[in-house]
């Protein structure tokens, strides 16, 4: 079973898939004509989707089969290229970059500092980094895939010890978004009931990851059913605010080099 931290274009997954499309086509205007680094590409359907403005892309992952699919799948696109690399450090010489993107990523890190920091050394003088990652406020179970989840304020933290100017946005949604939502809240609960003790908080994330992706497929599918709207979501159905962050599903950084 795939992971569900790769969500594939298909009916179950559609509001996830849609929900990580937005952040590529929101990227689009920032890596025009520019040398662009993609931390995290996983199946690389947004990093091909970018190469078609960038006038080089690199997708990095750390899952061999992945980047050797990758490889395969689009190698009719002469400016995108794949390396397989555990991050940090970064293998590439400093100021390589005019964009890096991370996006759904950073909360896998477990030296997220140090990421940062890496991202700053590869990026130009000029360089822009844009990262997107899960609201931790929003979270309604542990994810055993994720590290650390940030909130808004950690975020800000983070990023004012490392780049000289940052904004941070919220991904929010329509209604139709909203209610998916508070029916995929509904299902976590009822299930997270019978764990009166508490021990997925507690149980290496190793052990969980296999029923997480079992649970997850069964609620997605539930979902679809109970949830009329589910296929017909669409990025359309999200937009970014500066106003209310913690209301927001993603969190969305544009941090600045400048130097």
């Amino acid at each position: 079973m795939s992971s569900h931290e790769r969500a594939r274009r298909d009916e179950i997954n559609n509001v996830t898939y849609q929900r990580c499309q937005y952040a590529y086509e929101y990227a689009l205007d920032f890596v025009k004509g520019k040398k662009v680094l993609d931390l995290g590409c996983g199946l690389a359907y947004g990093t091909s989707q970018m190469a078609k403005e960038a006038s080089e892309i690199i997708g990095v992952d750390y899952d061999a089969k992945t980047i050797s699919e990758n490889q395969q799948h689009y190698k009719h696109l002469p400016n995108l290229k794949f390396m397989r690399a555990s991050v940090p450090p970064l293998p590439f010489e400093a100021g390589s970059f005019q964009v890096v993107t991370m996006f759904q990523f950073i909360e896998h890190i477990r030296d997220r500092k140090k990421l940062l920091e890496e991202c700053k050394r590869v990026l130009t003088s000029d360089g822009i980094l844009i990262i997107t990652t899960p609201n931790a406020l929003k979270s309604f179970a542990r994810n055993p895939f994720h590290i650390h989840e940030y909130t808004f304020d950690e975020m800000k933290t983070e990023l004012q010890n490392i780049f000289s100017s940052g904004e941070l946005k919220a991904l929010k949604g329509d209604e139709r978004v909203n209610e998916y939502y508070r029916q995929n809240e509904k299902m976590v609960r009822k299930i997270m009931q019978w764990d009166v003790l508490k021990l997925h908080r507690i149980i290496p994330a190793s052990l969980l990851m296999k029923p997480y992706n079992l649970i997850t497929t069964l609620m997605r599918k539930t979902l679809k059913k109970n949830v009329t709207e589910t296929i017909a979501i669409s990025t359309a159905d999200f937009f970014l605010e500066t106003s209310a962050l913690n209301e927001g599903w993603d969190i969305y950084v544009l941090a600045k080099k400048n130097i």
